[in-house]
């Protein structure tokens, strides 16, 4: 049997989003149950922001840089959780650490349980007010998922994981993402919470090779 000129491509989506990043909260809570209803694969991209906002000569985050901006973020994101009916507490400290999670988020990224993970630690950021770098606090969240929580939280401060976390952050940096979260389709970027239905979307639609 002779194969077919075309073939149709498997949808997915890339996902770029960092922990302490407010849009990205409400992109990760989102996204699997939104990328399945469409029959999208999400492809889970853990990146560093602040190396990225450094490069771009910023000490922090432009919503603490900038007062004004800040403020309306903050009421933003009040009005988007109550749309989108999830839990929102202001953050005492922002942005917060996140480099232990987002080692073992990049170590999880193509396991089942990534999606429950990202989502309970976005939770203990944005809805519970709660210090997310902390060991004891990574290790519960993994305890309750049943998994191995020493053992993964060594192999991600191990020194292969560390590398491999800041060459993703450099390949971001590489694709010109400058905030968080960031999606990618067939290599078109779409940036910020508001444009994940559009980059779904975009996934979707059905392209042939």
């Amino acid at each position: 049997m002779q194969p077919s000129a075309t073939r149709t491509k498997e949808p997915e989506i890339e996902f770029w989003f960092e922990f302490g990043s407010n849009y990205s909260y409400l992109s990760v809570m989102r996204i699997e149950d939104t990328a399945a209803r469409r029959g999208v694969t999400v492809k889970w991209k853990p990146f560093l922001l602040g190396p990225i906002f450094k490069s771009l000569g910023w000490e922090s985050s432009p919503f603490v840089l900038q007062k004004e901006k800040g403020e309306y973020v903050w009421q933003d994101m009040a009005r988007l959780c109550h749309k989108y009916g999830l839990p929102w507490t202001r953050p005492t400290t922002f942005p917060r650490l996140a480099l232990l999670p987002m080692r073992v988020a990049l170590l999880g990224a193509e396991q089942p349980w990534m999606a429950d993970y990202c989502r309970m630690t976005m939770m203990l950021n944005f809805a519970e007010d709660q210090d997310i770098n902390a060991p004891e606090q990574v290790a519960g969240i993994l305890t309750e998922l049943g998994l191995p929580a020493g053992r993964i939280i060594d192999e991600a401060q191990g020194e292969a994981n560390k590398l491999l976390l800041r060459q993703q952050t450099e390949t971001a940096r590489a694709r010109s993402i400058f905030g968080a979260p960031t999606f990618f389709v067939r290599g078109e970027m779409y940036w910020g919470n508001d444009r994940l239905d559009d980059a779904l979307s975009a996934a979707a639609r059905p392209v042939t090779a």
